[in-house]
């Protein structure tokens, strides 16, 4: 019961809130709304450029995960996996950026890829590759791969531990048994090591897109969601509109769709994707008893 009242308190209460304002044109002040305007920012949403982009840029943002930063992360794991000099260096050295606040990730990279003094410009002309220099973080056509490479920096090594630990969990006697059947270190790892990882890559791929479905602090400290809304994120507007302009009907809308996208996806990848696994754990837990 305790337990129960703070989830009531902290996770149904300012949903069922977020629902009830997202009916009303309401600027947060003086008491509860009044100004009932039923689905009006709902049809105001999808009618907005700024929104319809935010999907956008978010679909993009997830596509860009899967296929490169979960990839990378998997390959470092299965490297850092051997046999090799300053291995728990190396780990740590790759998983320290997570440990890292948003924020201050968000202000060293704002450092790094500033114009003027920045230091990945001031690499690029010390190696000759001036032509690459760019206003990353304030061109409309840079900004959206620059965030994604700190994204990238920032959670790789999170995703890599991730993955270790599954191929730590895999007994070395199924790649000696594939070994001596003849199999390749390429065809021990697509046929042996690639399915039995299959529950913790299913698990990686979830965070990613929820978290790439929810991204706002890295963002707003980074670009603030510009220029001219080229990065902006669904949880970007809705700050701007909740807290900037007042707007908190508006917002609310936009967290009661966040919210609905996060919790459909989640339901369809735990029933379509992730059942293999559930049906598993709950078989194996049976045999136990």
């Amino acid at each position: 019961m305790p337990a129960f009242v703070l989830f009531g308190l902290l996770v149904l209460a300012p949903i069922a809130v977020a629902v009830y304002t997202s009916f009303f044109k309401w600027n947060g002040l003086g008491g509860l709304p009044e100004n009932w305007i039923g689905l009006d920012n709902f049809t105001r949403m999808f009618a907005d450029e700024v929104f319809i982009g935010d999907l956008q840029r978010g679909a993009v943002l997830i596509i860009l995960s899967i296929t490169i930063q979960l990839p990378l992360s998997l390959a470092i794991a299965m490297l850092l996996n051997q046999k090799m000099r300053g291995r728990a260096f190396y780990r740590l050295l790759f998983f320290a950026p997570y440990v890292l606040s948003e924020v201050i990730t968000g202000v060293l990279f704002t450092m790094i890829l500033s114009p003027d003094e920045g230091l990945a410009n001031q690499i690029l002309g010390a190696i000759g590759l001036e032509w690459l220099q760019s206003s990353w973080l304030a061109e409309p056509s840079t900004v959206m791969m620059s965030l994604f490479l700190v994204m990238t920096w920032k959670y790789f090594g999170f995703h890599m531990i991730l993955y270790l630990a599954g191929r730590q969990g895999i007994p070395k006697e199924l790649g000696e048994a594939a070994a001596i059947d003849g199999a390749s270190s390429w065809e021990q790892f697509r046929y042996v090591t690639l399915p039995l990882l299959g529950p913790t890559i299913r698990i990686s791929v979830f965070l990613s897109i929820i978290y790439s479905i929810q991204l706002f602090d890295l963002v707003w400290v980074l670009t603030g969601g510009g220029p001219v809304h080229s990065s902006e994120t669904m949880a970007v507007t809705m700050f701007q509109f909740g807290f900037k302009r007042t707007q908190i009907g508006y917002a609310s809308a936009i967290s009661v769709v966040m919210f609905l996208i996060s919790l459909v996806f989640a339901l369809g990848y735990q029933r379509f994707v992730m059942r293999r696994d559930t049906q598993g754990a709950i078989t194996t837990m049976g045999d136990q008893r």
